[in-house]
């Protein structure tokens, strides 16, 4: 079995819990900016306390990729929430967990991964898979939400290189739940001082709680464990895996939520279900 392929499953399911709750609190009428910071009031000193029970909160200069990852990752999931309150999550979670796409070419360009046959055939379904997605016309207007995809879209290539961080920091020996306290630590502050200088008062809607505070747990351990595979095992490989999840979130969002799940739509999630699994193998 691939080297940390056990961490990067429990991962994706993981990751595709958060999705599904990160669509609940923006149906609530919570705006990205107060979900990503109330996420990050949760994360952060669960993350902090976790690390500190556990023996591996070792503060060195490593952790510094860690925070840098937690600008990305704020990023990231700003403009995912954004992308969520005018598009179908159906369609936002696939193509914002399509991130390891970037992560691979930068894993091969930067860190020296190999780039095989199996790996090039992934990324031609991912980028087929993304092209059936992105077309799907939206429910309410009959045209596609381009605001909404632009902003899955930089989601996206921020995760993606948020991804190579954690790598670049594990490689540099980097312990992962420091590395995840070091990105709490910039997070909190950063998705707290934004929504403060914008609204001028931090008030927060009582309503979201339950989900925002579930998106936040359900990450913390998504990425602890991805990070546990990245640890002993390639990106190119474990990052795609942990993303494959998204498959179960645009199924489960289109029962909950009541999205339209088009055959274009179908096809596409298989094409992605495809090119993940090349790249499990790859």
């Amino acid at each position: 079995m691939t080297p940390g392929l056990g961490f990067a499953l429990a991962a994706m399911f993981c990751f595709g819990a958060a999705d599904l709750l990160f669509k609940r609190s923006a149906a609530t009428g919570s705006h990205a900016r107060h979900s990503v910071m109330m996420q990050a009031w949760v994360f952060c000193p669960a993350m902090t306390i976790y690390a500190w029970l556990t023996g591996t909160l070792v503060v060195e200069q490593s952790a510094l990729w860690g925070a840098l990852a937690g600008l990305a990752v704020y990023i990231a999931l700003y403009n995912f929430g954004r992308s969520l309150q005018g598009g179908a999550v159906s369609t936002n979670a696939p193509i914002f967990r399509m991130n390891f796409t970037v992560t691979v070419v930068l894993a091969v360009l930067l860190l020296g991964e190999t780039l095989n046959a199996v790996k090039i055939a992934a990324l031609f379904c991912t980028f087929g898979a993304v092209w059936l997605l992105l077309v799907e016309p939206s429910a309410t207007r009959g045209r596609p939400d381009w605001l909404s995809l632009t902003r899955v879209l930089i989601a996206t290539v921020a995760m993606g290189l948020a991804n190579l961080f954690y790598k670049i920091g594990l490689l540099h020996g980097a312990l992962p739940e420091t590395m995840m306290s070091a990105q709490a630590w910039l997070f909190c502050p950063l998705a707290t001082l934004v929504t403060y200088l914008t609204d001028r008062n931090l008030r927060t809607p009582a309503s979201a709680w339950p989900s925002v505070a579930g998106t936040a747990v359900a990450l913390l351990f998504g990425f602890v464990l991805l990070l546990h595979g990245l640890s002993i095992g390639a990106a190119s490989v474990l990052v795609p895996v942990a993303q494959m999840g998204f498959v179960f979130t645009a199924l489960l969002g289109a029962l909950l939520f009541k999205e339209t799940l088009s055959m274009r739509k179908r096809v596409g999630l298989v094409v992605a279900l495809a090119a993940l699994g090349l790249f499990a193998i790859g």
